[in-house]
């Protein structure tokens, strides 16, 4: 079995009064006794955060941290269990030049996605974790620019792919990364969604609302299917750990049979 989870993590220098990450932190040593994964997406994550969540979760390594970087930058970073072994990874910007830091010219902040290739003692998947901009044009080009990177990677490995896409199921990007509208026998190389209609919301702005729109993602392709997904509603001491709820699943291999 292979579990993920995602979380936005907010900001953390975002002034969000009583919401604010110095309160908020106080509340992860429990999300994570009670909800572990073998790979956790985090976006928004700025290096103190990132520092912090190394310090806590000591069963893991990670990957995705830009280094150098502005004290203000936001990574998306891929948390995995040491059990794991990361055999190659990869951080670009959603940009025509992907390799630099940049944006594309519509986009309001510059977003980024990173890939890693993850191998334990029988199995591998590749995991990706991005965050997209507002404007739908962009996130257009960022879908197709992620799926022509993934055309890299070996094609019988499971690829699962967690983020902030700032849109819902209903935007054009999803239709990219699904396949809606595809040949049938082309759609070995598009994703499913670990939810289904109708849609949870996952974006709450600290209310607990769950009327929120679904932005947050579990998508999967390959020979592995969804056994469980749920959304972690969870307060601690009152507090949410961000303005979006976690997202978390577990898949299974599909074992090929023997002839």
């Amino acid at each position: 079995m292979i579990s993920v989870l995602t979380l936005n993590l907010r900001f953390g220098l975002a002034d969000d009064g009583p919401n604010s990450w110095q309160y908020r932190k106080k509340g992860f040593p429990y999300l994570f006794e009670k909800h572990r994964a073998d790979f956790i997406g985090f976006q928004e994550a700025n290096d103190f955060q990132t520092d912090f969540l190394n310090e806590l979760l000591t069963e893991y390594d990670f990957i995705g941290k830009r280094s150098p970087s502005p004290s203000f930058w936001q990574n998306n970073i891929i948390f995995y269990k040491k059990t794991w072994t990361c055999i190659y990874r990869e951080h670009f910007f959603l940009s025509p030049t992907p390799t630099i830091p940049s944006r594309f010219r519509e986009s309001l902040w510059p977003r980024q996605c990173t890939i890693g290739m993850f191998k334990n003692d029988s199995h591998m998947i590749i995991c990706v974790n991005t965050h997209f901009d507002f404007d739908t044009s962009v996130q257009i080009k960022s879908a197709r620019l992620i799926m022509e990177r993934l055309l890299r990677f070996p094609s019988d490995i499971p690829v699962i792919m967690v983020g902030d896409f700032n849109t819902t199921p209903f935007s054009p990007c999803y239709n990219i990364f699904t396949g809606h509208g595809q040949k049938i026998e082309e759609k070995e190389c598009y994703f499913k969604n670990a939810f289904k209609k109708p849609f949870p919301g996952t974006h709450h702005g600290f209310t607990g609302s769950i009327n929120g729109d679904y932005i947050d993602w579990i998508l999967y392709r390959g020979k592995i299917f969804k056994q469980e997904s749920m959304v972690i509603r969870d307060t601690i001491d009152g507090l949410y750990p961000s303005d979006h709820f976690p997202l978390y699943a577990t898949f299974k291999r599909i074992e090929q049979s023997n002839r």
